[in-house]
């Protein structure tokens, strides 16, 4: 439905590098990114309100690149919500409606917006303004509905709320192309995810696909994997090998024999111990806490091993061990707990 080719655009001091991405019709596509990266100017690009140095943008087949942008079908909800402030609820809803047989009221009742039609602007929350913005935009009955950073401001009750309104439109047939710099968020919505790293696009497809074998530091990183190692495989028995990394080894379940390649392994998937561990990890290193931070599930030590460790413990064992930047550790890990990507994967 939404083909983009080699699209790019300067502006002041900032490129965007050509990009290619193609969202099909029912899609939940989410474009995932640092802030500064570009999304905003990709959904500005696709919906007209900028106009590309090159490449092309389709929609059903049909070149848009020049279009004017009531001529392109497109909805596009920003995460300041972007409202009339001089107009009512029910105006603002009203604005773009071209179809007689769209009615303000079966909108708002679709958003769960019916009470708020008569409100001033001013007057509602940041949960009310992003209901009456997405009804806004589906007024002109959208074959695409853009959105930039939709949950950005919002507290969590509301982003849950508004979550599972986005899930809806999706599971009722919208086509939504969403920006955002939030991986949980992807994670929670999308069909299809892309990365865009340096200003440009460097990994695309499922949430599986993409969380599960990040092709990248920066975007293992990115989704939340801390450790992430470029090295060399050596299989030693039946699906298992050692992975080396300086003068480094892991033990790794894997039937892969590529020789190079990356090792990915969750933070919580390292236990840290004040002496030895028993039991069946296959992986044990004595290191020094380097760095500590309070995270959402817990305290994140980085730990050098050699390499820095990245490991994830909860606040309650925490608080019985006292663990402290230089204090000696352990950090292990089971065999099957790490994953190696060859690098013709990661290409």
């Amino acid at each position: 439905m939404l083909h983009v080719h080699n699209l790019s655009k300067t502006l002041g001091d900032f490129r965007l590098e050509p990009i290619s991405f193609s969202a099909a019709a029912g899609d939940y596509f989410v474009l995932l990114g640092e802030s500064g990266a570009g999304k905003t100017v990709i959904l500005e690009l696709i919906a007209g309100l900028l106009k590309p140095d090159q490449g092309s943008i389709a929609l059903n087949g049909a070149d848009v690149t020049r279009a004017a942008i009531q001529k392109r079908g497109i909805g596009l909800v920003y995460q300041d919500h972007a409202l009339f402030p001089h107009m009512s609820v029910r105006e603002n809803i009203a604005y773009g409606i071209r179809d007689p047989n769209v009615r303000v009221e079966d909108l708002a009742e679709k958003l769960g917006a019916t009470a708020l039609l008569d409100r001033d602007t001013a007057t509602l929350s940041l949960g009310e303004s992003q209901r009456v913005a997405l009804a806004r935009a589906l007024a002109v009955s959208p074959q695409i509905l853009l959105l930039d950073e939709p949950l950005a401001s919002l507290d969590c009750q509301s982003k849950t709320r508004i979550r599972s309104l986005l899930r809806d439109l999706n599971a009722a047939g919208q086509t939504i192309v969403h920006v955002t710099h939030d991986f949980e968020e992807a994670m929670a919505l999308a069909s299809k995810v892309a990365i865009l790293e340096g200003n440009r696009i460097t990994q695309e497809g499922t949430p599986d696909e993409v969380f599960h074998t990040p092709r990248s530091e920066f975007v293992a990183n990115f989704v939340g994997i801390r450790n992430f190692f470029k090295g060399a495989l050596q299989p030693i028995a039946d699906e298992v090998a050692e992975f080396s990394v300086g003068a480094l080894t892991f033990l790794v379940a894997t039937a892969t024999t590529a020789p190079h390649g990356s090792l990915v392994l969750k933070s919580e998937d390292v236990t840290v111990s004040a002496s030895r561990p028993e039991g069946s990890a296959r992986n044990a290193f004595e290191g020094t806490i380097v760095e500590m931070e309070t995270v959402r599930l817990g305290i994140e030590l980085t730990i050098d091993v050699g390499v820095k460790l990245f490991a994830m413990v909860a606040k309650v064992p925490h608080r019985e061990v006292r663990y402290q930047p230089g204090m000696k550790v352990w950090a292990s890990f089971k065999a099957t707990a790490a994953r190696f990507i060859p690098d013709e994967v990661a290409k």
